[in-house]
């Protein structure tokens, strides 16, 4: 009944590993993503923007991609893709201030 159904419903092909793909079974893409976003944060000790910029997909996927879709799929490297951005984000109103004090060097050497 379903594949009836499955045929009669016209979506268009995407070129995926899985053998049947109408814009569903991205699983395996995601997956691979998800380990090479983390692998990236690990041996750059990138920040998500860093990340994001890098794989051009947005923060939101980033973090997605580590918290959730890493932890089933290979929990060690996602806790140490964690351990950076646990630093990387207590590190970051650091940054944010060295960024503003440099604004205002610049401003005043002008």
């Amino acid at each position: 009944m379903w594949m009836n159904l499955w045929n009669k419903i016209s979506l268009p092909f995407i070129n995926c590993k899985n053998s049947i793909c109408r814009g569903f079974f991205l699983k395996d893409y995601i997956e691979e993503r998800a380990v090479e976003i983390a692998t990236y944060i690990i041996e750059h000790n990138a920040t998500v923007r860093q990340t994001a910029k890098e794989f051009g997909v947005s923060k939101s996927t980033v973090h997605k991609d580590v918290t959730d879709r890493l932890l089933q799929i290979n929990p060690a490297l996602a806790q140490n893709a964690r351990k950076v951005l646990n630093v990387n984000k207590s590190e970051r109103h650091i940054r944010g201030g060295l960024a503003t004090r440099e604004k205002y060097l610049h401003q005043n050497s002008n």
